[in-house]
Parts: structure tokens; C-alpha cells; sequence
């Protein structure tokens, strides 16, 4: 590896240029020949005096990539140069140690040159690396190049630990061992700021243009008012399809303030037209809700077919299920018999559970409706009502306080500005007498309504006292009756022990049946309009699959008095429903 002398060239034509660069790494300027170019050079005032150093991990600064990983296997070689020669270090040794890289940097650190090395030498070796700034050489056998590239500084870093021997000598003086670091210099820095922040301002400009482009277009200018854009706007708000449009423009005119005197009729007739829209709208929406409400009834009736169609599928299961067919059937089949059984059901009762819903939710409709009409007459009810009532009085009996006070603190000023004022009558004098007066008619009001308040907190205050008195007797009431039941049971079975009597065969044939009257029972008292008997049938199925409707109609007509059937509807709506009236049977049975 050669390399020409004549080929390295560095402008010296102004030496102040030259002196300054040396002066901003930190080393007394030299010349080429060696000579100190500012024998004034005073070395404590560091890199760059003046210029403030910048956090390279600022917002908007990124870092330069880290160098090669120097686990890499790189052969090193003997590098003959014209006046010196690179021996390569011992491959077996660790690889040099190298200090962290500083941002943009582009000066390094040439330790271990033997003491008669000169400029032109370190030029000779280190400018095939790239071209040389500056080389700011020391007397105790080091110096630091700064480099035009920052990858020219990997470069160099490939010549630490190479052993340097001038010429054929091997004097100590001409030999040495070559130490190459990263530098810290602030004109690297200063430049890598500079270029950073030219890539933040050209991110920023292409984030705003980027913005600029994806922002929706503005909305078109409202015009100004004027007669002829007054008759055209009268025009387009009589149109159904550019009414939307014109009404946008007319309350803009209005808050402008376009509205006075001359042309407040053209206005008025604007509005009038746009208040003549309303009943389009209200007849646009009751036609959207009556088809919502068709699409309601549809999608119903298609549901209950979907739902018998189900119905169907699952009986033909439960009929193969039985023994008759079930053992004609391999093991395979028996198998997926009864997986697409459970899928059936599975996919039964979540359409099942669907209709239900929306039956409750127009059952929960009508009966919000009656009880709307219907007065409360829960003793809870009422008592936590005649709560809300005292708490809200007392707080407006309290707001009620605070005015008349302050009412009577305006009274007690005017009549303070009135006796300083009393050897002078003048019309003031007069108003301030009829503002007295007018604030003695409010307070005297004030006060009558606040007694009336209180009066009317003191019924409330026994009202619900009586109201937890009742209370009290009905819990008492309720305890005697349950030990009148409980010691009449125990008569009871005592008679029935001593004298046996043949009682009257019951309805209820088994435990099974009395479980299914319970549950009806407390079904249809949650429904207390009724519910037809596949409604019934329809909840129970979701207990047992195996409940038949025609068994469960059976029990209920053998109990008149637990459940009554009543007809509803007129025509083809005419729909059979089960009640329950076991609080009036218990009565006449």
C-alpha cells in the first residue's frame, strides 16, 4: 500500500484560515515546517471558547450509527508506505480499546508516534484514509487529525496497534506504536447540530406539507346578504332538496346581524317558510317509525317460524332418541345423533331466549304504561317519597332563609341612606321609598310562605311518623299471624292423628307437578296480563326439554282456583291467556 506524496495537497494560501482551524481543536496552531504560527496560544481556553456546548441527545437530534463491531475478523497486513513502514499487531491480542463515539464525530485521537515523526509522515500514513482538515501536532508524540468525512474516522481506527518504523532505522526514536481513539472536538459537534437541526426543519416542513395535503378542503364562504341573494335564498328554502343548505345560510345571516329594519319582513318570511318545514319532518318521522315498527312485526313472524321450524327438528331427535329407533343405530351414529341433538337445542333456546326478550320487553311496555296511571301504594314506597319530600323542603326552607336575609340587610341600607338623605326630598328620595316598600311586600311574602313551609314540614314529619307506626303494627300483625299458623298446623296433625278422615283427592299428583305449579305460579305473577300457554311452555322448556304443552295445560285446568283462562283480542287476534288469581281463590276456597 504506496502512496504519492504530491497527491495530498493542502491550501496554505491564508494562514489565519489555518491557525483558526487548529485553534477551534484545541492545540497551538503550527505550520508545515513546524514553526508555532501563534506563540500567544494559551491552551486552557479549551475547544472553541465562546460557543456553547449542545446536548447531542436533544429532541430532533438523532446519533450517527455505531461503528463496525470489532469482533469481526479483519487481517491485518504490512503496509509499505514511501518513507515508513506499518507493522500489524499480533492477531491473538484483545483489540484496542476505544473510547465512546461522540456525535458527528470526525477528528481522531494518533497516540505512540516515535518522537522524529513529522507532519508530512503523519500526512504520508493517515491521508489514505480520507482528506485531512487540519493536524494539529504535540511534542510528546501525539497529535489529533481532523478528517472532511466522519467515515473516513473508521478508517483510521483500522491503523490502532500497528507498530511504525521510519525508513530501514531501528533507532528508538524512529520506531513507535500507533494508538488510535475517537476525539471529542466542538467544531464536530457544532457541525452535527447544524446538521441536525437542517433534517428537523426538513421533517418538519414535510410533516406540515404532508398535513396540508391529507387536510379536508374548507367549507365554501357564506355570502354576504343582499335583496337578490335574499329572493334566492326565499327560493331555495321552499325546496325540500336545497333546504339544508339555505337554512345554513340564513343563521349565519342572523348572527352577523344582517337583520333591521328594512329588511326584517324578508327575514320574517324566510323563517315562516322554514318553520312550514316542520310538519314534512314530523311526517317524514312517524313514516320512518311505522316502517321501523313493520320491520319489527316481520322480523317477529319470521323469528317464530325460524323458532317452530327448530321446534320440529329437535321433537325428530328426541323421537330417535327413544329406544325404539335409538337401537337400530350404530355406536358412529348414535355419536352424531346426539352432538347435532345439543346443537339443536343449543341454537332452539338461543332463538327462543331472543323471542322472549323482545315479548318482555313489549310486555315491560304496556305495563310501564298502566302503572304510570295507577297510584303508588307500597308502604316503602311512600315512606322513602315522605324522605326525598323532608329533604327537599328543608333545603328550600334553608335557600328561602338566606333570601330574606339578604332582603332585610337591603332594607336596613336603604333605611340608612334614607335618614342621611331625609332633609332632602328629591325624586330619589321617592324611588328609594317605593324600593322600600316593594322589598317590605317581598319580605313579608318571604315570611308567610316560609311559615306556610314550615307548617307543611311539620304534617310531613307526622305523616311519617304514622306511616312507621303502621309499619310497626303490620310486622306485628304478620309475626301473630305465622304463630296462629303454626300452632293451628300442630292442632291439626294432632287431630288428624287421632281421628283419621278420608280427604278429597288432590289435583296435584306429584312432586313434579307441585315444582311446575310454583314455577307457573311465580311466572304468570311477574306477568300479570297473562301469557299464553307457548309462552309458558316456551320458559319451562328452557328447565326440561321434556315438559309436553298439553300436560302443562292439563294441570292448569285442574286448578280453577290457582289459574284462570281468559280470551283476548277480537277477530284473528283473538289470543287465549293464563292468569294467575290464587290471592282471590284462596278466598272462596
Amino acid at each position: 500500500m504506496t502512496m504519492d506524496s504530491s497527491s495530498m495537497t493542502m491550501p496554505m494560501s491564508d494562514p489565519n484560515a489555518w491557525a483558526t482551524a487548529m485553534n477551534n481543536l484545541g492545540m497551538p496552531p503550527m505550520s508545515m515546517t513546524g514553526q508555532p504560527l501563534m506563540p500567544d496560544f494559551d491552551p486552557s481556553l479549551g475547544l472553541m471558547t465562546g460557543i456553547a456546548p449542545m446536548n447531542p441527545m436533544m429532541p430532533g437530534l438523532g446519533m450517527v450509527p455505531p461503528p463496525l463491531s470489532q469482533e469481526v475478523p479483519v487481517v491485518k497486513e504490512i503496509i509499505h508506505c514511501k518513507s515508513c513502514t506499518l507493522f500489524p499487531p499480533n492477531p491473538n491480542l484483545p483489540p484496542p480499546a476505544t473510547r465512546e463515539r461522540p456525535p458527528g464525530c470526525k477528528t481522531v485521537f494518533v497516540g505512540g508516534l516515535p518522537e522524529n515523526a513529522t507532519e508530512q509522515l503523519i500526512m504520508e500514513v493517515f491521508g489514505q484514509c480520507g482528506d485531512i482538515i487540519a493536524i494539529r501536532k504535540s511534542k510528546k508524540n501525539f497529535c489529533h487529525i481532523r478528517f472532511a468525512e466522519e467515515f473516513t474516522v473508521d478508517k483510521a481506527l483500522f491503523l490502532s496497534g500497528y507498530r511504525i518504523r521510519l525508513g530501514s532505522s531501528t533507532d528508538k526514536k524512529d520506531t513507535g506504536r500507533l494508538h488510535v481513539d475517537f476525539a471529542q472536538a466542538r467544531d464536530d459537534l457544532y457541525e452535527w447540530e447544524c446538521r441536525q437541526r437542517m433534517l428537523a426543519r426538513e421533517e418538519r416542513h414535510r410533516r406540515k406539507m404532508e398535513e396540508d395535503r391529507l387536510r379536508p378542503p374548507s367549507p365554501p364562504p357564506i355570502v354576504h346578504y343582499s335583496e337578490h341573494e335574499c329572493s334566492q335564498l326565499g327560493d331555495k328554502i321552499k325546496d325540500d332538496g336545497k333546504f339544508a343548505e339555505a337554512v345554513r345560510v340564513l343563521l349565519t345571516w342572523v348572527e352577523r346581524g344582517e337583520v333591521n329594519r328594512r329588511n326584517a319582513n324578508n327575514f320574517y318570511s324566510m323563517i315562516q317558510s322554514s318553520n312550514s318545514h316542520i310538519r314534512r319532518l314530523m311526517s317524514e318521522k312517524a313514516q320512518h317509525e311505522k316502517e321501523m315498527e313493520e320491520a319489527k312485526d316481520k322480523f317477529k313472524t319470521a323469528l317464530s317460524g325460524t323458532l317452530a321450524q327448530f321446534e320440529q327438528i329437535v321433537s325428530v331427535f328426541q323421537a330417535a332418541s327413544k329406544q325404539k329407533a335409538w337401537d337400530h343405530f350404530s355406536k358412529a351414529q348414535r355419536k352424531n345423533l346426539d352432538m347435532w341433538r345439543k346443537q339443536a337445542e343449543e341454537i332452539r333456546n338461543m332463538h327462543n331466549e331472543q323471542l322472549m326478550g323482545i315479548r318482555r320487553e313489549e310486555e315491560m311496555e304496556m305495563s310501564d304504561d298502566d302503572m304510570e296511571d295507577a297510584p303508588a301504594a307500597d308502604s316503602k314506597d311512600s315512606e322513602d317519597s315522605g324522605v326525598s319530600l323532608a329533604e327537599a323542603l328543608k333545603e328550600e326552607n334553608d335557600s328561602l332563609r338566606c333570601q330574606l336575609d339578604a332582603y332585610r340587610n337591603e332594607v336596613e341600607l336603604l333605611k340608612q341612606e334614607q335618614g342621611k338623605n331625609q332633609p332632602i326630598r328629591s325624586e330619589e328620595d321617592n324611588t328609594h321609598s317605593q324600593q322600600l316598600s316593594f322589598l317590605q311586600q317581598a319580605l313579608q311574602g318571604m315570611q308567610k310562605q316560609l311559615l306556610k313551609m314550615r307548617e307543611e314540614l311539620k304534617e310531613r314529619e307526622a305523616e311519617l311518623g304514622k306511616s312507621m307506626e303502621d309499619k310497626q303494627q303490620l310486622k306485628n300483625q304478620i309475626q301473630n299471624l305465622k304463630d296462629a299458623t303454626a300452632s293451628s298446623v300442630v292442632s291439626c296433625s294432632q287431630e288428624k292423628e287421632g281421628l283419621p278422615e278420608k280427604n278429597p283427592p288432590s289435583p296435584v299428583h306429584s312432586e313434579r307437578e307441585a315444582l311446575l305449579v310454583g314455577i307457573i305460579s311465580t311466572f304468570l305473577h311477574v306477568h300479570p296480563f297473562g301469557a299464553s300457554i307457548e309462552y309458558i311452555c316456551s320458559y319451562l322448556q328452557r328447565l326440561d326439554t321434556k315438559i309436553n304443552p298439553g300436560e302443562v295445560e292439563a294441570l292448569l285446568s285442574r286448578l280453577p282456583c290457582t289459574f284462570r283462562q281468559e280470551l283476548t283480542g277480537v277477530g284473528a287476534s283473538l289470543e287465549k291467556r293464563w292468569n294467575f288469581c290464587g290471592f282471590q281463590g284462596i278466598k272462596s276456597t
